[in-house]
């Protein structure tokens, strides 16, 4: 049975081939100090949070799958999901995680839940508005097409990005070009 967590959820809306390399072991973001940067603002921003909003781990099964996450702060009287990043370099995937954790939710049982996500070294946010139709069949589509990505025998082809410089595979991607 396959686990598809949150963190698949962005990697796969940012490169399909890093999904597949993660899945698989292949794990660079250790030795990367973008991704420590990240860490770093994210334990370091918002130190009231932990006392404030919850720290929530949800599952729930989906065809063959678990689906898993841990929101790190929720707040449940406001049913608001907040994920704090580094960056608004690839918000897209950041929107595609913060919509996986409410569409956990709401499978979980917890209705009308939005999300906010925030960018403390830009002081800026953005509000996603609580699920549609439409998003939950699309979050369903993206499920099946990581399962499918993760099945593979081989690794997805590399697809040139703007952001390859800073991703953490740069040079596993591209050694050798």
């Amino acid at each position: 049975m396959k686990n598809i967590t949150a963190s698949m959820m962005n990697i796969f809306r940012a490169c399909k081939r890093e999904l597949w390399l993660h899945f698989h072991n292949v794990n660079m973001e250790q030795t990367s100090d973008i991704v420590y940067e990240g860490k770093l603002i994210g334990e370091t921003t918002y130190t009231q949070r932990p006392e404030k909003y919850t720290e929530v781990e949800i599952s729930v099964g989906y065809l063959d799958m678990n689906l898993n996450a841990k929101i790190d702060f929720y707040d449940a009287k406001n049913k608001i999901v907040h994920e704090v990043k580094k960056s608004d370099k690839l918000e897209h995937a950041h929107i595609a995680q913060v919509k996986f954790y409410l569409y956990l939710l709401e499978k979980n049982g917890v209705q009308g839940c939005k999300g906010t996500l925030e960018y403390p070294k830009l002081k800026q946010t953005h509000h996603i508005e609580e699920l549609n139709e439409v998003d939950k069949k699309e979050i369903e589509t993206w499920i099946l097409e990581i399962k499918a990505i993760l099945e593979q025998k081989k690794c997805p082809e590399l697809v040139k990005k703007t952001y390859c410089k800073s991703c953490s595979y740069h040079d596993f991607c591209f050694i050798g070009e």
